[in-house]
């Protein structure tokens, strides 16, 4: 394997052997934030990256989403793919109808590519703004793709940390598309739930009516996947966190497994028990139909 494709160091791999989910998900379900990376050999990580995943195609999507009982995806360009979206688009074009995508694109972009693009299922264009990441995103730039994307509907999506809402809370309230939120905002756990900073978060969310993603409580937690007694909890120090923003937001929250789950070092979770963790932050039925489905469905497939 050349340094080119080596993986990081101290990353772990995606868990291949799933237990057999323990959760029956709604028919219908939309797993609403998942990647596609490589296979190097065709589709190549982008120069200059920060990081190397391990390998995890179009196919290994398609067994997870028959192993999990997921009926759609939408399939999020990660940044160590830069803005080639080759893979991405590959994969659409597999999925077909039962597949939408978020990509990575620049204001060089013509309007006959997003034209293309959309007739291959992509439907929102992503913004990295966690610095250790990504090198710093051009408010230009994210300006001038908002212009050229909102007569098709898309929406913009944004990943950042909690701590850095503030500077960036007036400039995307501003940019007139629809506003899509990464992992809830990667709060800081440690503050709880009803912290001054996950307030700021929720009012913003607010003001915008922008859509949450209550996902990768793995990438969020402090105290681990078991906290308490019982495999049937998992997360629990995030649980709070999701539960408000379904509450607040039952219409515009969405769930996604984070599939491969890039950049772990702690522990790579099992999809198929990652699931439990739904059971915890929407248990009334009625609230995991609009999480799974209804949402996700008025999102992305609505026309």
């Amino acid at each position: 394997m050349t340094e080119y494709t080596a993986k990081t160091p101290g990353w772990l791999d995606w868990v291949q052997n799933r237990q057999e989910p323990a959760v029956q998900l709604p028919a219908g379900t939309v797993d609403s934030h998942c990647h596609v990376f490589g296979p190097t050999a065709a589709f190549p990580f982008a120069p200059g990256r920060k990081y190397t995943p391990g390998d995890a195609s179009k196919f290994d999507l398609e067994h997870l989403r028959s192993h999990l009982g997921v009926a759609r995806n939408v399939i999020v360009q990660a940044s160590c793919h830069g803005r080639d979206n080759a893979a991405l688009l590959d994969a659409l074009d597999y999925f077909g109808d039962t597949a939408r995508g978020v990509i990575a694109i620049g204001s060089d972009v013509s309007q006959s590519e997003l034209e293309s693009m959309h007739q291959r299922g992509v439907r929102g264009v992503r913004f990295n703004f966690v610095k250790r990441l990504v090198e710093h995103q051009s408010f230009k730039e994210v300006e001038q793709v908002a212009a050229k994307i909102r007569e098709l509907g898309w929406h913009i999506v944004v990943y950042f940390e909690s701590s850095d809402l503030l500077d960036l809370e007036n400039f995307l309230a501003n940019l007139g598309v629809p506003l899509v939120i990464d992992h809830l905002g990667r709060p800081d756990v440690a503050t709880g739930a009803s912290s001054a900073e996950y307030s700021t978060f929720l009012k913003f969310v607010e003001r915008t009516e922008a859509w949450v993603k209550v996902s990768c409580p793995e990438r969020l937690t402090i105290t681990g996947p078991y906290a308490t007694a019982g495999a049937h909890k998992v997360y629990t120090d995030v649980a709070p966190f999701a539960q408000k923003a379904i509450a607040e937001f039952p219409e515009r929250v969405l769930w996604g497994t984070d599939w491969p789950h890039p950049n772990l070092r702690s522990h790579m979770p099992d999809d198929a028990v990652l699931l439990n963790y739904l059971m915890q932050v929407a248990p009334d039925a009625s609230d995991l139909q609009r999480l799974l489905v209804d949402n996700p469905m008025t999102l992305y497939w609505d026309e």
